[in-house]
């Protein structure tokens, strides 16, 4: 059974910082891609950052230089550190596996950034 469970979320201020954790199971890990998506309040889910098997990252636009992923393989965990962060970073954060045997999703956890 696949799952991917999703921690770090919270109320940040502009300017601050959080990182979030997806812990994987019931696939292998090694052999996925993985990846953070968002939805923000009335918009549609977006991709902020993709991490591939080999390490390779891309990132949105609108988080180039403020967001980084990573993953570690050894763990089964993918992160996203989120730095500088703005207002319309707020969103509920989603983790996603493409795996061998289809892509999977976590259940969410909501980011606001608010002062």
């Amino acid at each position: 059974q696949v799952q991917l469970v999703e921690s770090g979320g919270g109320l940040v201020q502009p300017g601050g910082s959080l990182r979030l954790s997806c812990a994987a199971s019931g696939f292998t890990f090694s052999s996925a891609a993985m990846s953070w998506y968002r939805q923000g309040p009335g918009k549609q889910r977006e991709l902020v950052a993709r991490i591939t098997t080999r390490g390779i990252t891309n990132y949105a636009d609108s988080v180039k230089g403020r967001f980084s992923i990573s993953r570690d393989n050894a763990k089964n965990t993918v992160w996203l550190q989120m730095n500088t962060m703005k207002p319309e970073d707020t969103a509920v954060y989603y983790c996603n596996a493409i795996t061998s045997y289809g892509a999977y999703w976590g259940q969410g956890t909501q980011v606001t950034v608010s002062s």
